[in-house]
């Protein structure tokens, strides 16, 4: 990934300097827990530990001339471990070493991915609970509906966000996983103990069963995953790129003073916050894509699945991060114009009511189709006209002859739309000590 979008903590993790060192530490924990058996000479394994050093730029020259990188390592490892490097490696392939040390990649990267998660969801409770009763217009396609509150559309964005750090969970644990058992996955050098002992060491649970490599079905769950995190980030930065237009202006990122939008246009203001957030999450979920095609290989491994995940763990990864972070700083700092969100709630003269009154009508007696058309027709009199929706409802006697002025004052009560917004909110955190 692009340094642009690489945050350094993420990106340390991705870097091949960490990556030998997780393979170092793959092979020296192998070492030790076979010197406590006696297979591997105790003098060795602390050899292969202490002096276990390595160069990327020594490693890469000799990948060139082996075309090999595991190969290349242990040579590199064993020039400066000496006579010792004999049990360097021992009993293991080649995927034992790279398929573990990813799972402690991967597990370090969920670590700091965990933490952006719990970020943005504290953000997004407090500032529902900001605008728990800011009063707005709710649109579906596009079109004003009935009302809601900014409140409930970011609490909305809070229990799904919830929703993700579960599956987020469930993924890393699958994740958590590391694999000892040969060429094939029968043990044919080592036992199912020492796999057991070796990954105990290492923080990790060993796979159940498996061919020459971890089963890709968990990495595809993984990747997968940080594609529906980021899908979300997308719906939300998606919102408030709508809700920035010109003709909506009901909140907009945070522009800074010395900030500028145009290198034509000097009046500009941009989400372009959000518009990055929607474009790189297109990567991530393409990504998801190369991760599921991983999932079949031949036999029992091939190495068409390596290349791929050389790209989409770190980018994926490092992406999720960068995004998770710039979405907490937007909503963060995010403008809210309640103001604006009443103009435009009042802007259809009462449209927005039509549904109330259908109901109202109903239960004044009047049977629900022909109430549907009374309805409609004002309503669409409104529209085309553009008059005043309650104005022409009001002036109806067949309406009236129905609804006294108190009742079509209440079918216009805002407050009676919103009347369960507290109880949404308590049961969306009913339990919740985030």
């Amino acid at each position: 990934m692009i340094a642009r979008y690489t945050r350094p903590q993420m990106g340390q993790i991705w870097t091949e300097q960490n990556k030998y060192q997780m393979w170092m530490k793959v092979e020296a924990a192998a070492s030790e827990v076979l010197a406590e058996d006696g297979i591997v000479p105790a003098e060795a394994a602390r050899a292969i530990r202490e002096r276990g050093h390595f160069s990327v730029e020594r490693i890469q020259e000799i990948e060139a001339e082996v075309k090999h990188d595991v190969i290349a390592f242990t040579t590199a490892v064993a020039e400066n471990i000496g006579p010792e490097s004999r049990w360097l490696h021992y009993g293991l392939t080649s995927n034992d070493v790279v398929d573990t040390a990813q799972a402690l990649q991967v597990k370090a990267a969920s670590a700091i991915l965990r933490e952006d998660l719990l970020a943005l969801i504290a953000v997004l409770k407090a500032r529902a609970l900001e605008f728990k009763h800011t009063p707005t217009i709710g649109r579906t396609h596009g079109i004003h509906a009935e009302p809601t509150t900014f409140g409930l559309k970011i609490l909305n964005w809070y229990a799904e966000m919830r929703r993700n750090l579960v599956r987020f969970d469930a993924a890393a644990e699958q994740m958590r996983i590391g694999k000892l058992s040969g060429a094939v996955g029968t043990f044919g050098h080592l036992s199912p103990r020492h796999e057991e002992r070796i990954c105990a060491k290492l923080g990790l649970q060993p796979a159940p069963i498996a061919t020459q490599v971890i089963q890709r079905d968990r990495h595809a769950q993984y990747i997968s995953t940080l594609a529906v995190i980021t899908a979300t980030l997308d719906k939300i930065a998606t919102e408030i790129r709508h809700l920035q237009r010109t003709e909506v202006r009901e909140a907009s990122e945070y522009f800074s003073e010395k900030q500028k939008g145009s290198s034509a246009m000097p009046h500009k203001k941009n989400p372009i916050i959000s518009e990055q957030i929607c474009g790189l999450a297109r990567v991530v979920r393409s990504n998801a894509q190369a991760a599921f095609e991983n999932v079949a290989l031949w036999h029992e491994r091939d190495i068409s699945h390596s290349s791929v995940e050389r790209v989409i763990f770190p980018d994926s990864t490092i992406l999720t991060d960068y995004l998770l972070a710039k979405t907490t700083s937007l909503i963060e700092k995010l403008l809210v114009y309640p103001a604006r969100m009443q103009k435009n709630l009042e802007s259809t003269g009462g449209l927005i009511f039509s549904g109330q009154l259908l109901l109202d009508l109903a239960e004044a007696g009047m049977l629900r189709e022909d109430a549907y058309r009374l309805v409609q027709r004002h309503a669409m009199n409104a529209w085309q006209n553009d008059l005043v929706f309650r104005e022409l409802v009001a002036a109806d006697p067949e309406i009236t002859s129905r609804l006294t002025p108190e009742k079509l004052a209440k079918t216009f009560d805002l407050t009676r739309q919103l009347n369960n917004v507290d109880a949404i909110f308590e049961r969306v955190l009913a339990g919740d000590e985030a």
